[in-house]
């Protein structure tokens, strides 16, 4: 018989202060988010105020204005903070507690897929180096469920090791929604009978085996390579169409009608490109002066004190966060006019391979950031607007020496099966040839996964008929 007794535990788990959560919130929300946030903002606490300043300077007035304005304003803000609020430790109330909660949980826009993911992250019990493998991962799954790359493609362009990498992805697809963070649609409808305790079912053998022959109806070739009777093959793709082909679909962007450009490409006097914010009509914040002076005579008011202060404090953090979110996108913004010219002439089929590693050490962030930082946000160019995510993928040395982003691929792939001859559709083998021809190799497998990843059809279902 076991004996009874008590046994200790030792874990280490990340957890998010109200502030990190906070600052999180502002680092990934779109515009549109962010301005609903600021006024909620506003609302709850007291001692921010919003200004509204829409008159419009040049670009040299414009950024004298602001670097004097910012210098007064934090010389103004440290000098009546340094004399009034540093006096001991805070303390919260659950009264304090709840206001944040609140405010916390306010962003009314969509969440995206990513965010969604990144929730339940933050709610695993895992060490820092596992938690941002696992966020670092999380940059590379597209609007619908799935990797853009291999795991083995973002090991050999991240710092973290494969095996770690590995272990990151199994985490993520035990998320919801089931069937996330896999290749493709053959792996996530497996991952999806596995998490139903069918791993090895008659479901998961078609799926694995013989899902084409599923998408053709042949279940007399299924029976006949299976051994299993015609009705149980029917009966099995019956429950197989009951699963998600497309798992990111409730988070898919293009479903909110309210998407809008976070950054946007300009041209100047000369015909450059530069990047520019759209948030120039935000909400602008600031601690009012009013407080601040009010809570110099509230020393005999203990509890009103440590209000404002309270208050005043936590506004500062989203001031913080919010120049924070704004210089990091703008720099990302920049950082893509220096490496993408030939997308900004030509379009996505000359966007070069970059990664969210590369741009993190331009920028002098982390990886996790640039990924939170991208996650929903939109970027209007001269070839329309564009999910930054987009940019964001390795590639492929062409015979000429250049090289093309895998994103570039596949849209090479999809002008090619736009143009085909629907009577005599390109198989992937065909469109494999067309590529090469281009000086693009790609093995016909990949040419498979880009083609499930664009949503196109093999091309026995996209023959019409005259």
């Amino acid at each position: 018989m076991p004996s009874a007794g008590l046994h200790q535990n030792l874990s280490q788990q990340q957890v998010l202060s109200p502030q990190m959560r906070q600052s999180l919130e502002i680092l990934q929300a779109s515009t549109m988010e962010l301005s609903q946030l600021l006024s909620q903002v506003a609302e709850m606490n007291p001692t921010l105020e919003i200004t509204e300043d829409h008159d419009q300077l040049d670009e040299s007035q414009a950024a004298d204005a602001e670097t004097d304005y910012e210098n007064l304003s934090e010389f103004d803000d440290y000098w009546r903070e340094d004399q009034i609020l540093m006096h001991g430790n805070r303390t919260h109330t659950s009264d304090d507690e709840e206001r944040r909660e609140f405010l916390y949980n306010s962003i009314v826009a969509p969440q995206t897929l990513q965010q969604h993911l990144i929730e339940q992250l933050n709610h695993a019990a895992l060490d820092d180096e596992a938690y941002m493998a696992a966020e670092h991962l999380i940059g590379y799954i597209n609007d619908t469920g799935f990797l853009d790359e291999s795991i083995e493609e973002i090991a050999a362009n991240s710092t973290f090791p494969l095996k770690q990498l590995r272990s990151a992805l199994a985490l993520l697809q035990r998320f919801d929604p089931p069937g996330v963070a896999t290749e493709n649609l053959t792996e996530s409808l497996l991952l999806q009978l596995q998490l139903q305790g069918m791993g090895g079912s008659l479901e998961s053998r078609i799926v694995d085996q013989h899902l084409d022959d599923l998408a053709r109806r042949r279940f007399g070739d299924i029976t006949r390579a299976l051994g299993v009777s015609q009705e149980a093959v029917i009966e099995a793709a019956e429950y197989i169409a009951t699963l998600n082909p497309d798992p990111g679909a409730a988070f898919d962007p293009t479903s909110n009608p309210h998407v809008s450009a976070d950054l946007e490409l300009r041209r100047d006097a000369e015909g450059l490109y530069y990047a520019h914010l759209t948030g120039d009509h935000l909400p602008k914040l600031q601690i009012s002066n009013h407080y601040k002076d009010l809570l110099a005579k509230l020393s005999s008011d203990p509890k009103a004190r440590k209000f404002l202060k309270d208050n005043i404090h936590a506004g500062r953090q989203i001031i913080s966060a919010l120049s924070q979110r704004q210089e990091t996108l703008l720099k990302i913004g920049t950082e893509l006019v220096k490496r993408q010219p030939d997308f900004i002439t030509h379009g996505l089929t000359k966007l070069r391979p970059m990664t969210m590693q590369d741009i993190a050490e331009a920028v002098g962030v982390h990886a996790a950031t640039i990924s939170r930082a991208v996650s929903g946000k939109y970027i209007l160019t001269p070839h329309g607007l564009m999910d930054l995510r987009k940019f964001f993928s390795s590639g492929y040395t062409t015979k000429q020496g250049s090289e093309i982003a895998n994103t570039g691929v596949r849209e090479a792939i999809q002008q090619l099966v736009n143009h085909e001859d629907t009577a005599k559709p390109l198989s992937d083998t065909a469109i494999e040839k067309q590529l090469k021809t281009k000086g693009i190799k790609v093995a016909r497998r990949t040419i498979a996964k880009y083609r499930d990843q664009l949503g196109i059809l093999p091309s026995h279902l996209r023959k019409k008929h005259s």
